[in-house]
């Protein structure tokens, strides 16, 4: 069998991952990487409410084989029991592959004396001495020359993160920001789905005011007409229909009931917006279920 890396990411859902943050740990203890599709390995790695999202296959440099289990735990406030927490992650994985168990945890609270690294107990002359390495993302707060440098999308990752910590209070600067970490992610080269997925990142951490919004906006648009590229389109288009998809979601169950749900099926599997709108709207009007399949499923005249 290959040399395989499971990923374990533990942090909500709805916050975005990138698998890239293994390359430093690999790199560092002699490992490189290769993607594998988790999904197709594992249905089912479930621990506890955590999923296992991804599984890497890694080979050492000299090309021998190797199993390493990689547990990446990402904290963005202090917790009393996280050091215990990462502990019985470690001991569930190692319970369910029998194999050894890398911890990893990145802090990304703004208490920098606050560094959970280690858990354990003794009793009757049994002795438990976990121990993990971790990241605090502020420490990179002075290595932000050397970030900026980097064409590792997890260091646009976590120079979103200062800014955000940086300019809460100060959201003027929080635009000024916003807007030098989209020039500088579009300078680095990166392919267009991994444009769009850091552009929904920065956009999800770097809230504005609507009216620093839409100035961001706009000077972001004419950054794309110097460069001559498109990507804020996309990225408020793909924005557009997840709304619009999300309202009519809504508007089915309001009018019609829970039954009604099974169009999203059919309906999400369109992208123009103009007809996802036309759709929206058709709810208010309608009367019945198949009255509003009619608007995006009309009838042919023989």
């Amino acid at each position: 069998m290959g040399n395989e890396v499971c990923l374990t990411s533990t942090f909500s859902r709805s916050e975005p991952c990138n698998g890239k943050l293994l390359s430093t740990v690999l790199e560092s203890n002699g490992f490189r990487e290769g993607v594998v599709d988790f999904n197709q390995v594992v249905r089912d790695a479930t621990l506890g409410k955590r999923l296992v999202d991804k599984l890497v296959k890694i080979y050492r440099h000299g090309g021998e084989e190797a199993w390493v289990l990689v547990h990446v735990e990402i904290q963005s406030q202090q917790e009393s029991n996280f050091a215990e927490r990462m502990f019985v992650y470690n001991y569930r994985i190692y319970d369910r592959y029998k194999r050894s168990v890398a911890s990893l945890a990145v802090l990304g609270d703004e208490h920098a004396d606050w560094r959970p690294q280690q858990f354990g107990y003794q009793l009757f002359g049994c002795k438990v001495d976990f121990q993990f390495p971790v990241i605090k993302l502020l420490d990179y707060q002075q290595r932000l020359p050397e970030l900026s440098a980097s064409h590792n999308p997890f260091a646009i990752v976590v120079m979103a993160h200062l800014a955000a910590v940086q300019t809460r209070n100060d959201r003027l600067q929080r635009k000024q920001s916003k807007l030098a970490l989209v020039r500088q992610l579009y300078s680095q080269g990166f392919e267009r789905e991994e444009v769009l997925n850091l552009l929904a990142f920065i956009d999800w951490l770097l809230t504005l005011p609507l009216n620093l919004e839409q100035e961001f906006r706009r000077e972001v648009e004419q950054l794309e007409a110097e460069l001559h590229m498109r990507y804020i389109t996309s990225f408020e288009r793909i924005a557009r229909r997840e709304e619009l998809l999300e309202a009519i979601e809504l508007g089915l169950e309001l009018k019609f009931g829970t039954h009604a749900l099974s169009l999203m099926s059919e309906i999400s599997q369109f992208e123009d917006i103009e007809q996802l709108r036309a759709i929206k709207s058709g709810i208010k009007t309608v009367q019945t279920v198949e009255e509003l399949r009619q608007i995006y499923q009309p009838k042919t005249t023989e």
